[in-house]
């Protein structure tokens, strides 16, 4: 264990001493004056004592925590830990098995006390300490912000500590790989960018598949529920012809799809249009599931950074958002009668659905089969660091 820690500390004093640490640590400090700069109040958003006329919102409709939360998750995790400063952690910790492998070293920490498969899992535990100083500096001071300027203490916020940490692994498991594999700190940080938009390329085409297959299915239910009423107002209409006649209809009489035709031209069209979205819908079914059963055998990068929001950003609290930007003076869209058995979208629903899809992802799937992956990468590349001959 002695061995272990002095490893631990001598690779720490290495990312200690280059350069990089300390410039994405000033970056950092630079994001979140930033970041405390903004503002919110009655008349809308501020910057210092500027006002962002542009961004039409009040705090009447989002409170400052709520304000400092999203951007905290959007644009500080989102965007600056996740990408900007995710790609300076790898360059920084790229080398970390190459150079030791390649530099002369590991002759001399083969010679110490402690087997190879220690020395390698040390030397990868000291490049994810990198990532989580960074991400507890960050988050530390971004919880202040959230605390001092928007009135709201969220320990909720640390989450993202180790949240991202796991985002970064994935990432440094494949760098570690390819590390051991080709010696070179190039070829590792290269391939690990590209795996990484490998990634990125896979989770969006899962996105497009899930928004066209939401879109079908919010355009399928919107379609079925004006059947519904127009079957109701048919059966009313025939059972009204035919209450002086010979052979009347009962009073519960439901009208039959071939019923609602004879009264309404059009509707043949609205029931043309359900079974063409349904068809979409079972055309685009195998595709989904392809790309999910893919992810599964993969790190979910976005999916796991994006699980802050879903744990700190309730649902309700998402909701009632959406309802103060909602327009009370929106007037209903027109019937099917009056469009000719057609139907226009509602482009909120179909976000919601798919922020309900998204959320009903269970989160050990995400994290779980993600680590999974870690293990069997880092488990390769030690077998690999312990067999070979240095």
């Amino acid at each position: 264990m002695t061995q272990t820690i002095a490893l631990i500390v001598d690779a720490y004093r290495e990312l200690n001493a280059k350069k990089l640490f300390w410039i994405t640590m000033l970056l950092s400090g630079l994001v979140v004056l930033i970041y405390a700069a903004i503002g919110i109040n009655e008349n809308g958003v501020t910057f210092l004592w500027f006002g962002l006329d542009f961004l039409p919102m009040t705090s009447e409709q989002v409170p400052p925590a709520m304000l400092y939360k999203m951007i905290f998750i959007n644009l500080g995790i989102g965007i600056w830990l996740t990408w900007i400063a995710a790609v300076l952690a790898l360059i920084s910790t790229a080398g970390i098995i190459p150079e030791m492998i390649s530099g002369g070293s590991i002759e001399m920490l083969l010679s110490k006390p402690i087997s190879r498969t220690r020395l390698f899992v040390t030397k990868y535990i000291t490049g994810l300490l990198f990532a989580a100083l960074q991400v507890l500096v960050f988050t530390t001071a971004c919880f202040l912000v959230i605390g001092i300027r928007g009135g709201s203490w969220e320990p909720s916020l640390f989450l993202a500590v180790p949240l991202v940490v796991c985002f970064f692994s994935y990432l440094f498991a494949f760098c570690a790989l390819i590390g051991v594999l080709t010696r070179s700190t190039i070829a590792a940080l290269l391939l690990t960018l590209l795996f990484w938009f490998g990634l990125f390329v896979i989770n969006t085409g899962d996105n497009v598949l899930m928004a066209f297959k939401t879109q079908f299915e919010t355009q399928r239910d919107g379609y079925q529920a004006s059947l519904d009423s127009s079957r109701e107002a048919a059966s009313k209409i025939l059972t009204s012809r035919r209450a002086d006649s010979d052979d009347p209809l009962p009073a519960d009489y439901v009208a039959t799809d071939e019923d609602m035709r004879s009264v309404s031209p059009w509707i043949a069209k609205a029931f043309d249009n359900r079974d063409e979205a349904a068809e979409n819908i079972r055309k685009i079914e195998p595709w989904t599931k392809g790309v999910y059963l893919a992810k599964t055998a993969l790190p979910k990068t976005q999916e796991t950074v994006a699980l802050l929001e879903r744990w700190t950003i309730s649902k309700a609290d998402l909701q009632e958002l959406s309802e103060k930007f909602k327009d009370e003076d929106e007037e209903p869209g027109p019937t099917l009668e009056e469009t000719g058995g057609n139907i226009d979208i509602d482009q909120d629903e179909v976000s919601r659905r798919m922020q309900e899809k998204i959320r009903e992802r269970p989160a050990w799937w995400v994290i779980g089969t993600s680590l999974l992956y870690e293990l069997f990468i880092v488990g390769i590349a030690a077998f690999i660091f312990k067999r070979r001959d240095h």
